[in-house]
């Protein structure tokens, strides 16, 4: 496995050629348990072979203890070892023989322990070095949600994208605590493709302080496995229904009102202060309190601007209350909107992945309008892209496009061994005087 050069541009350091993990420390384990086994069967075929020289050994022994002087220690030790190969040699051929092979035996398996050892010695490292390329997948690692209000919508998406060659497949992802739940938007993802991990955190069943820790399982193209950490708090006085300010799909021009439902119980004299939003994107009213034995309700109103340019919203109302502790004093109601121009394109990206130098790949995209409408002019700055627009005015257009892995114009033939990675976006003009765009990547692999 390797980064891609290019990622070089992207502003990251490109990662070292990785290799499948060793297998060295099990291999070495299979070989030791073998021998063992081998030796421990022939040991007892024979049980008598193996004790039958050590009386005289002993005897030997015993009696060069009486003899030792402190003469010459050297000369003491090669004294005995004639003495042992003596012993040896007065035996039967059978028994001296047994003798050696156990002696070799024992020999082998110290020579294997010591390999055992040396080999897990390396292998941990390596390990640990495996597992540093999925860290490269991700940007960040942990999210606090703060602290959110009962029934609220709390949700983060952790961003990963394949810098790699080789796709990346993740398995399965599990959350250790019930209160957060791990979902993978994308599970196979190619060179430069990008995917979620959404992590969505209970605040209808679950209150208090809670933290969860996801761990995301990669198999290919090794199997790893790396850990993502949420947390927030999750506040049993104050209830929002809904949960969240989602307007869904608004066209161009238009407007839309979200009411919703704030409920502080259990304390009273808790109050709302102020609320702070985007001004430009959307208004925020609320009505007069209504005031109960165990609290007070509000209700508020989230008016979505109609002077907004085709674009996505995610941001959120924050209500600030009188709360004398400053941690609780203010929490967030998660807003969404999706402002969409009278003429849209469905793949807004499309990733043709890795393309073989001559291969051609076909795929297309689809162009929808409210009104019918016809396609004048399809642009895109690379020609290794061929579009062919349909005739005819209509509501929904099909626009299958050609790609041919050829070496691009700006290509360094002294980098003929690398591939050439392509971003490119192309431009679609109607006849309702409208344009949309669309983004097109691909590699060529040489």
């Amino acid at each position: 496995m390797r980064v891609d050069s290019s990622s070089a541009s992207n502003g990251s350091q490109p990662a070292k050629n990785l290799t499948k993990p060793s297998r060295c420390c099990v291999g070495a384990q299979n070989s030791l348990a073998n021998l063992a086994n081998a030796d421990r069967a022939h040991m007892e075929e024979s049980p008598a072979h193996m004790f039958a020289i050590l009386p005289a050994h002993r005897r030997l022994l015993s009696l060069r203890r009486k003899q030792r002087t402190p003469s010459d220690s050297n000369e003491l030790i090669a004294t005995n070892c004639r003495s042992t190969s003596y012993c040896i040699d007065t035996l039967n051929g059978s028994t001296a023989n047994h003798l050696k092979s156990e002696m070799l035996a024992i020999r082998r398996v110290c020579f294997l322990f010591v390999v055992l050892i040396a080999s897990c010695l390396w292998c941990g490292p390596s390990k640990a070095i495996g597992q540093e390329w999925v860290r490269k997948l991700f940007k960040e690692t942990h999210h606090d949600f703060g602290t959110v209000s009962k029934n609220a919508k709390a949700e983060y998406s952790f961003v990963i994208e394949n810098c790699f060659e080789e796709d990346v497949h993740i398995a399965s992802v599990r959350s250790s605590c019930g209160c957060t739940t791990p979902v993978a938007t994308k599970p196979t993802l190619k060179s430069w493709e990008k995917g979620e991990i959404l992590a969505k955190l209970n605040t209808r069943t679950f209150t208090g302080t809670k933290s969860a820790v996801i761990t995301v399982v990669i198999d290919k193209p090794y199997y790893a496995e790396i850990q993502l950490t949420v947390g927030g708090t999750i506040r049993t006085d104050v209830s929002v229904e809904p949960g969240e300010i989602m307007f869904g799909e608004v066209e161009v021009g238009q407007s839309k009102t979200i009411d919703l439902r704030l409920s502080f119980q259990g304390r009273k004299g808790l109050e709302i202060a102020d609320v702070r939003g985007n001004a430009q994107a959307f208004e925020v009213s609320l009505d007069p309190p209504m005031y109960q034995p165990d609290g007070v309700t509000y209700r508020m109103h989230v008016k979505l601007k109609d002077t907004l340019a085709a674009s996505k919203i995610l941001d959120e109302v924050v209500v600030l209350t009188n709360d004398p502790n400053e941690k609780n004093r203010e929490f967030s109601i998660p807003v969404s909107a999706r402002v969409r121009p009278p003429i849209t394109v469905t793949p807004e990206t499309i990733a043709m992945g890795d393309v073989r130098l001559g291969e051609i790949r076909q795929q297309r995209f689809i162009v929808k309008g409210k009104k019918p409408f016809s396609i004048d002019l399809i642009t895109c700055e690379d020609d290794r892209f061929e579009f062919q627009p349909p005739s005819g005015e209509k509501t929904v257009h099909i626009v299958p496009f050609t790609f041919r892995g050829t070496a691009g114009q700006d290509a360094n033939p002294q980098k003929s061994n690398q591939a050439d990675k392509i971003n490119q976006k192309v431009v679609i003009l109607t006849s309702l005087g409208e344009q949309v765009e669309a983004a097109l990547s691909a590699r060529v692999i040489r």
